[in-house]
């Protein structure tokens, strides 16, 4: 499937307006892929129009709890599943609804995949939130699991429903497990979705950005590896499938590092002010973090091709033209 296989195949993209889906969808339909992106459009969450301006795309507004799945899936060749509910702190107010978009509405698409397109490869977006706080770094897919909030738990569910179907039934199903994910369509209104989002606003609106802690460590990858990295899950899925990977990034930094270089890449300009962690979020940090994902990368020779620096120059860029589109929601 790798460069032109993709021409005519028949693809849908849960979750597909959003940051890591809607890049996808722009890099399958490049490709020549028939693609559909489906998406409930929630405001709290990651959807935006803007992220499939010219992308070529049909869009699908609907739930993956209670829309008509039947024709969608029917055909599919190939299903990345994006869609997630992402807020830590969301899913510690409603931990019901948080299971009812993680777990339940998988069970729903398991099932209707069954059905409309027993053949499909599925490639399922999943985190390293599942590990808790690490024992022990860099986290390799045996760490133990500990999932220190609601939203882990509902997470870890739904990636285990999609595992059993490809056990039980034989499905060629992969789990990529992500790290900080950045880069254009990131949602930067608020820090829903990361951190490095109201990071992102708060510097291209000359506003100084807050620091929580300082010294935990994070990888970081950037949206265009990450595209990389499912085309590439899927292309080898017959020889992964029923397996989990870990996928990094760059070389972890501290985010007080990481606050220096997002500045350095404005150009010099922003300031940021150092805080304690939240009280009410103090409890489900994770503290550092950075993967081991050297199982992915020999498995099919994936590597991340962008660099930290010049991925937060690229991202700073990407925004400046377009801020109006990313904090209207």
């Amino acid at each position: 499937m790798s460069g032109s296989g993709w021409k005519g195949r028949r693809v849908l993209v849960t979750g597909g307006a959003g940051f890591l889906g809607s890049n996808l969808c722009h890099a399958l339909a490049a490709r020549g892929a028939r693609v559909t992106a489906l998406d409930a459009m929630m405001p709290e969450g990651g959807a935006n129009r803007a992220n499939l301006e010219g992308a070529g795309v049909m869009l699908v507004r609907g739930d993956l709890r209670d829309t008509e799945l039947l024709s969608l899936c029917q055909g599919t060749e190939v299903l990345f599943n994006m869609a997630a509910q992402t807020s830590h702190m969301g899913g510690q107010r409603d931990p019901v609804a948080d299971l009812g978009i993680n777990a339940v509405a998988q069970v729903r698409l398991v099932q209707v995949m069954r059905e409309a397109a027993p053949q499909a490869v599925v490639v399922h977006a999943s985190t390293r939130q599942f590990y808790g706080r690490p024992i022990k770094l860099p986290v390799d897919e045996l760490h133990p699991v500990n999932p220190p909030d609601a939203n882990g738990v509902s997470k870890w569910a739904g990636e285990q429903y999609w595992l059993l179907e490809s056990r039980v039934l034989g499905r060629p199903v992969v789990s990529l497990r992500l790290t900080n994910c950045y880069g254009p369509r990131l949602r930067i209104a608020d820090a829903r979705q990361t951190f490095l989002g109201i990071w992102v606003r708060r510097l291209l609106e000359n506003e100084p950005f807050e620091v929580w802690g300082g010294a935990q460590l994070r990888d970081l990858t950037y949206a265009d590896d990450v595209t990389d990295a499912f085309l590439a899950a899927a292309e080898h899925a017959a020889a992964l499938k029923g397996q989990v990977f870990n996928i990094g990034g760059s070389t972890p930094v501290s985010l007080l590092e990481l606050a220096e270089r997002i500045i350095a890449a404005n150009d010099g300009k922003g300031s940021f002010v150092t805080k304690e962690f939240p009280a009410d979020r103090a409890p489900i940090d994770i503290g550092s973090y950075h993967a081991d994902d050297r199982a992915f990368r020999a498995a099919t020779g994936w590597t991340p091709r962008i660099g930290l620096d010049e991925g937060l120059r690229l991202t700073l860029d990407w925004y400046r033209p377009r801020l109006a589109d990313y904090l209207n929601l």
